[in-house]
């Protein structure tokens, strides 16, 4: 079971790093004003949150103490993150506080789960 354990927490910093990698290529562009949510942040967006309840089902099937609180808090991010980007994914343009809004929130997501014990 650790083995699974691990391969999904594998894909799940992949779904991490495809989302802030989609962000962070699209810094210079939101300084212009033209930034946009390119496919790979909605497909990072959407692998962190199957894999992440996949996470959470295998720990709880170890008998491993999982926070729920915290996991809630991190699933409310995500799922405000992925609806910005899942409704303005076809826009030329995203608003600059908007585009900003979603780097911040993965940011905070992040932090949230190596900080928060």
């Amino acid at each position: 079971m650790d083995v699974l354990i691990h391969l999904f927490v594998g894909l799940h910093l992949i779904g991490i790093a495809a989302l802030l990698g989609g962000f962070l290529t699209q810094m210079k562009a939101m300084g212009q004003g033209t930034a946009r949510f390119v496919p790979v942040m909605l497909y990072g967006a959407l692998t962190m949150l199957v894999t992440g309840v996949i996470l959470v089902g295998l720990h709880q099937a170890e008998d491993h103490t999982v926070n729920n609180i915290k996991i809630g808090v991190k699933l409310a991010l995500l799922i405000v993150i992925l609806g910005l980007v899942y409704v303005k994914r076809d826009e030329e343009t995203v608003d600059k506080r908007l585009f900003g809004l979603v780097g911040l929130l993965t940011t905070a997501n992040i932090f949230i789960a190596v900080l928060w014990t």
